[in-house]
């Protein structure tokens, strides 16, 4: 396979940086101000995702940077910690972990996890962030979930209420203009196809551009409308290099000693890691030259990347769709592209500050409602819902779950939910026999499955037992590739012991003589003892 040159490729991979840049910025803003935290540290995320895990992955397309799937999981955290601090230890945490992943090898964990389940943490991240963002597009100073405002008082009737009437006579007119008006654009440029050519220019840097513009010119025009500082970005303005080295968050190391931080790290480890899984999965099937990236080698530049963020005081992070969607789409051919994204974010907080600091919060709020919804869309409920419910249950369970609990009870609940439906559909899947052939005891074809292992042994043993008398049983095997010693002594006993009294006739199709070494003589005494029963 043709290699790309790192450098050789700056020309065709710059344009493409330069998109994912565009995208990126106010995305590492947006989720640092759902995530509670700094809105720095979404920046310092995005600049060592990309030029640190850019240049260690050989992910030639997949772009690292905060992530919307650790939004619940950093807020709660930080609020439960009681400083962000305290927090940037489990970041370490999880950095390390990560790499002990990959060492270890466990780049395939992420295919132990149902589809399902994932796909309904995803949603319920979707819809938290939605419901966080609902104040900052309203212009409203609480929060809208969690341990704040319209949850604050409880779930019932009357405290929900009490607070929502809060909420609307706080909301600020100007605010709602803007959010408004950010939803229409990015609405706009997905929709109408010559805007969506214009790669060069994406739509959310277009939101924010307007949204700076719109509030500058009611300031400017002394309207009511003007949104004042609080509902800004608030980015330190280092006068110099110096200046900016002293705004860095340092860890507080006393953290670690506190066992809080260990499981935070923890959750964030695992999260992380199946997110990015899943997300270079992705960027793969997005690569034009189809080239497969090491995971277990991810998983390793991922722990560093999350090591050095959370040393300087950036949030954790994880190879991400949406950016690397946008790599993709705008041609992007080597990892260079993400590691120029990275070098034109650490120059636009050394140089533009400032100017950062103008974006109304409404408009990162449209931006994130738009990722919320795109995460929780109706049209993924409903594609699980006609799947039937072995899995939308454990789909919309985890959704629940996750909005109502935490992250890591909503995927634990949604995982013993799925758990318990494929066991069942293990053990109904183990044969197949017509019910009304049974039920006439006429003949009874018992067709076993690819697979029959121990969990099986019920629902044969169920049906064996409602064999009636003088009937015929046919047992085919012939497309079996292994049954479990436990089922084949069940079947050895029906066709020996109760076929016999029963008078019922037995015949066994497709039985080897042997699954395994240790099961050989087993089988064989079926077959021997089958002739007898017949």
């Amino acid at each position: 396979m043709k290699k790309t040159s790192l450098i050789g490729g700056l020309k065709e991979n710059f344009p493409s940086g330069l998109v994912v840049f565009l995208v990126a910025l106010p995305l590492c803003l947006g989720i640092a101000l759902a995530s509670g935290a700094p809105p720095l540290s979404g920046i310092i995320s995005g600049i060592i995702g990309g030029i640190v895990v850019g240049y260690l992955s050989n992910s030639h397309i997949s772009v690292t940077g905060p992530a919307a799937g650790l939004t619940a999981i950093i807020l709660s955290a930080i609020t439960d910690l009681g400083t962000f601090e305290l927090f940037l230890c489990a970041g370490i945490i999880a950095g390390a972990l990560q790499l002990a992943l990959g060492f270890i090898k466990a780049g395939s964990i992420s295919n132990y996890f149902p589809t399902n389940v994932i796909e309904g943490m995803l949603a319920g991240i979707g819809v938290i962030i939605i419901l966080k963002q609902i104040p900052n597009a309203l212009g409203y100073d609480a929060d809208f979930h969690n341990n704040e405002s319209l949850f604050s008082n409880g779930y019932s009737y009357d405290a929900i209420s009490n607070n929502l009437n809060n909420m609307v006579s706080s909301i600020h007119l100007g605010a709602i203009v803007i959010t408004l008006v950010s939803l229409a654009i990015l609405l706009i440029w997905d929709k109408v196809p010559m805007l969506k050519r214009l790669k060069m220019l994406p739509g959310a840097l277009v939101a924010v551009v307007v949204g700076i513009l719109l509030n500058q010119f009611f300031i400017s025009s002394g309207s009511s409308l003007a949104i004042d500082e609080k509902h800004l970005v608030k980015l330190p303005v280092p006068q110099s290099a110096s200046d900016f080295v002293n705004l860095i968050t340092l860890p507080d190391f006393s953290g670690f000693l506190n066992p809080k931080v260990w499981i935070v790290g923890a959750t964030i480890a695992i999260v992380a890691s199946i997110e990015t899984l899943l997300c270079i999965e992705a960027s793969d099937r997005l690569d034009k030259q189809r080239r497969i990236t090491d995971t277990n080698l991810e998983l390793r530049a991922q722990g560093i990347g999350n090591l050095a963020s959370s040393f300087i005081g950036g949030l954790p992070m994880t190879s991400v769709v949406v950016r690397s969607s946008a790599n993709a789409n705008a041609g992007a051919t080597s990892k260079l592209s993400a590691i120029i994204h990275g070098f034109l974010l650490l120059i636009c907080v050394l140089t533009i500050p400032v100017l950062l600091n103008k974006i109304p919060l409404a408009t990162l709020a449209a931006v994130l409602l738009l990722v919320g919804y795109k995460l929780a869309k109706p049209a993924t409920v409903m594609h699980f819902w006609h799947k039937g419910k072995y899995q939308f249950i454990p789909f919309i369970a985890t959704i629940i779950a996750v909005v109502a609990t935490d992250l890591l009870t909503g995927v634990g609940i949604g995982m013993a939910i799925a758990i318990f439906y494929i066991l069942q559909g293990n053990m109904k899947r183990a044969y197949y026999y017509s019910r009304e052939e049974l039920d006439d005891a006429d003949e009874i074809k018992i067709k076993l499955a690819e697979e029959v292992s121990f969990l099986n042994k019920a629902a044969i043993k169920k049906t064996l037992k409602n064999i009636k008398p003088n009937s015929k049983v046919i047992i085919d095997a012939r497309t079996t590739q292994y049954i479990t010693m436990d089922v084949l002594e069940l079947i050895q006993d029906f066709a020996n012991v109760r076929a016999r009294e029963n008078d019922i006739e037995v015949e066994l199709l497709g039985f080897k003589t042997s699954y395994t070494d240790y099961e050989k003589d087993q089988h064989s005494h079926i077959e021997i003892h089958h002739r007898r029963a017949m």
